[in-house]
């Protein structure tokens, strides 16, 4: 039963899951906060921002549930009506998170990502919840299960790579770049000019391809 009053039964079948036919195609993907989802091929999926959207109506319910006495009839309707928004919320989220994931294992044999420490970052007071948002870790995991079923390769390279520092036309290490709000810079080295977080899908797919010759 959730907060929401629905009931849900879960049932175990073994199903037989065919894999998707074998290609050449390889992604490198940066997780960011503006553009959710940002590619190697320079693609970009946006973030929904769902909860932010929500937020004045839950803040609105939720004044509304403090004047309320505690365990009324009422209470308990403004207390649902909380529960059905945090519900949607989360439907939306993961919706839009599943369309992502599965376009992109439909379409690449190769996939790599950065291992993001996501419980860590949330310790940061000023991101937490625009990083809770946008649900690194639910994405990754889609990726990873949906990578086992239909027979495409998944890697996580390390957190510490400097993936948004390096050139990766050269390999230049600009450490200007740290600067967050660094979002386009040129290459002092080869010239090249880089989107910040393309750059670093090009540099996480680099990295993930060495990993997988070691």
């Amino acid at each position: 039963k959730t907060s929401t009053r629905k009931y849900y039964i879960s049932i175990l079948v073994d199903e037989k899951i065919e894999e998707l036919p074998k290609n050449n195609k390889k992604i490198g993907i940066d997780l960011g906060i503006k553009d959710l989802v940002i590619t190697s091929e320079g693609i970009k999926y946006d973030n929904p921002k769902t909860l932010i959207k929500w937020e004045m109506k839950i803040a609105k319910l939720q004044r509304r549930l403090s004047r309320k006495k505690k365990g009324s009839k009422r209470y308990i309707e403004v207390k649902n009506k909380i529960a059905r928004c945090h519900e949607k919320v989360s439907n939306i989220r993961k919706d839009n998170l599943h369309k992502i994931s599965s376009k992109i294992v439909r379409e690449n044999q190769i996939i790599v990502t950065e291992d993001l420490q996501v419980k860590n970052m949330m310790k940061n007071s000023k991101l937490s919840k625009v990083i809770g948002d946008a649900s690194w870790y639910e994405f990754t995991k889609q990726l990873e299960y949906k990578s086992k079923y239909y027979g495409r390769t998944y890697i996580k390279i390390d957190k510490f790579y400097a993936s948004s520092q390096l050139c990766h036309i050269c390999g230049y290490k600009n450490e200007e770049v740290k600067n967050l709000s660094i979002r386009n810079w040129r290459c002092p080295k080869c010239n090249a000019v880089h989107d910040r977080d393309e750059n670093a899908a090009h540099n996480i797919l680099k990295e993930g391809l060495k990993l997988l010759t070691t």
